[in-house]
């Protein structure tokens, strides 16, 4: 009997203190990063829990540039449904990122009017990426291999699929795959 109350005691004791699935963070969201151009620090699981997410590795001055018009066009359409874009510009590609981080922000808000999240400037190849993109790549995801991929993760906080460059954010595969989750 003294075993069971003892067991019981010790079950409660945990339970109170084991985190809430609910509540907790998912790993994958797990880390803070900066603002392009800016100090205000943002923690992904405050910041975006319970949202869908499609990260993205950016650059200027690329062949695929243009798509920050379809990556504003996504986040605009879908926002209020829970969908946010977060852009991490990159320069492992060519050096097709080669600006300062107050030239990025200008140049994606004058020229493509980008009002979705963007972070600091990152690096995104295996051996070197930052813990995003290393946890993608935990999670299952490639590294990148090019400027623009695109990686999708569900309100849970799961890495679900990715995009590559190619692949457009306005197509009709992008548009479904969020649908989806949202």
């Amino acid at each position: 009997m003294k075993s069971t109350l003892f067991a019981l005691g010790l079950t409660a004791i945990s339970g109170a203190v084991a985190a809430d699935p609910a509540t907790a963070c998912p790993p994958l969201l797990d880390l803070s990063v900066r603002r392009l151009a800016g100090e205000e620090v943002v923690n992904l699981c405050e910041a975006y829990r319970g949202q869908v997410i499609l990260v993205v590795n950016t650059a200027s001055k690329c062949g695929f540039t243009p798509q920050y018009e379809g990556l504003e066009a996504l986040y605009r359409k879908y926002r209020d449904r829970g969908l946010v874009v977060l852009g991490f510009p990159s320069n492992d590609f060519l050096k097709q990122e080669p600006g300062s981080e107050e030239e990025i922000a200008k140049f994606c808000r004058l020229t493509y009017s980008v009002e979705f999240p963007m972070f600091e400037k990152v690096s995104v190849t295996k051996g070197s990426a930052t813990p995003l993109f290393e946890r993608l790549a935990a999670a299952g995801a490639p590294y990148p291999k090019w400027n623009f991929y695109k990686y999708l993760i569900d309100r849970n906080g799961n890495y679900v699929d990715y995009f590559a460059s190619l692949t457009s954010p306005d197509s009709k595969k992008v548009a479904e795959a969020i649908e989806k989750l949202l």
